[in-house]
């Protein structure tokens, strides 16, 4: 896995990412985070996201919802249009397999940092 400095300034942390698929139909990446390492709010405009939890202990939290705990073999299924974070525990790495459809003109949009949502999980 290499380091993906192109994300790095929508994370709190440490993480990985490693491209497994790329193609006209989907894209399938490995997210490695890193203890307490958390990505931003975000959106994925036009394409769902399916997330398999596979090492490690972390979260899924979609807006005004409770955060969900993830252990391996947990999926979650992201629908488009839905504001979220996901990343490791406070004190755990973790993993996951990112599956996303490829659609045209789909985007990511970055938002706030997760922080006091994160702090109550301490």
């Amino acid at each position: 896995m290499h380091r993906e400095d192109a994300y790095a300034k929508y994370f709190i942390g440490q993480s990985y990412l490693a491209l497994l698929v790329s193609g006209k139909e989907v894209n399938v990446s490995n997210v490695t985070f890193e203890v307490g390492c958390r990505n931003n709010w975000h959106i994925h405009h036009k394409a769902c996201q399916i997330l398999i939890a596979v090492g490690g202990r972390g979260y899924y939290q979609e807006w005004g919802k409770e955060p969900v705990e993830l252990n391996p073999g947990d999926v979650v299924y992201v629908a488009p249009e839905t504001k979220h974070w996901q990343g490791a525990a406070p004190d755990s790495d973790f993993a996951h397999i990112a599956i996303m459809n490829a659609v045209d003109g789909a985007s990511n949009e970055w938002l706030e940092p997760v922080e006091a949502e994160y702090d109550a999980l301490r």
